[in-house]
């Protein structure tokens, strides 16, 4: 008897294994492990604090809907182009398909949507780039879009803003592909001639023949923290100079210590620094720069 009591008093010695069924009592995706920091948050709580990690600040990438919820005034987004669709100019093998299932999996047509709403109560034509979207990669469409938006920002007379987040050129379009570096880029410049405002975000990663052209042309160039931004990949350039590069090479951290953007912005803050920014450029403009 003695040793049946004793014996309830003691701990296992190993833990038990949960069983499947108990498994499945926490549903998926309720919480979200931060891959910097590791540790573990409610994924609704990182929602509502725009996917900025609640312990360590890292910005998880968003989808372009989150984005435009974050940025723009509720209920003032208007798309526009939705019906614009890649085709395959160079009869890729398995191009399409793979299209297709971008499409049903982010339920966007491109790797960019592009529309115009209210910022504070500015007006503003804006142009997202969603990694999901094959690597938020710079096809026909994509230059398109962008070169649209840029123009229809013209017409308004309003700002343009552009959150930047792509692997670069899509080689499935090859040399069609690399020519919307030049066009977008000439949009832009014609778009400056006329007085507009182009303001650039560039969020993780923004790459390639992104970065070589709309990107960088901002007459504000920001990032968010943490964000690759480049042209060539880090192993390419050091076995080309034969130099090992520094660890936080092609970080935002990194180019704004050398000149090459204006501020790195936390995703918190952004809205409200766009709304000063706003201020600036667009008091005592026509009326059709502000809102009500």
């Amino acid at each position: 008897m003695l040793k049946e009591i004793f014996a309830k008093g003691k701990k296992k010695k190993y833990a038990t294994i949960p069983s499947e069924a108990s498994k499945q009592d926490v549903p998926e995706g309720i919480m979200t492990k931060c891959p910097k920091c590791r540790k573990i948050m409610y994924t609704k709580e990182l929602q509502k604090n725009s996917k900025v990690c609640l312990h360590c600040q890292y910005h998880h990438p968003m989808s372009s809907d989150e984005r435009i919820k974050s940025f723009i005034d509720e209920g003032s987004f208007h798309s526009l182009d939705n019906e614009l669709i890649s085709e395959n100019p160079l009869q890729f093998p398995d191009y399409i398909e793979k299209l297709e299932k971008d499409r049903e999996k982010t339920k966007i047509n491109e790797a960019v949507v592009t529309g115009f709403g209210k910022v504070n109560g500015y007006e503003v034509v804006v142009a997202i780039m969603d990694s999901r979207f094959r690597m938020g990669s710079m096809g026909s469409v994509v230059g398109e879009k962008i070169t649209r938006a840029i123009e229809e920002a013209s017409q308004r007379n309003c700002p343009f803003i552009i959150f930047t987040a792509s692997g670069g050129a899509r080689m499935q379009e090859g040399v069609l592909s690399l020519m919307q570096m030049a066009k977008t880029s000439a949009a832009l410049k014609q778009f400056s001639d006329k007085g507009g405002l182009y303001i650039s975000i560039m969020t993780h990663p923004t790459t390639g023949g992104v970065s070589a052209s709309f990107a960088s042309l901002g007459d504000y160039n920001f990032a968010e923290p943490g964000a690759l931004i480049g042209f060539a990949g880090r192993r390419i350039i050091e076995q080309t100079i034969r130099e090992e590069l520094p660890e936080d090479f092609q970080t935002a951290e990194f180019l704004l210590e050398h000149g090459q953007l204006d501020d790195v912005i936390s995703r918190l803050e952004l809205k409200e620094k766009m709304t000063t920014l706003l201020d600036i450029h667009c008091s005592g403009r026509d009326e059709s720069w502000q809102m009500n």
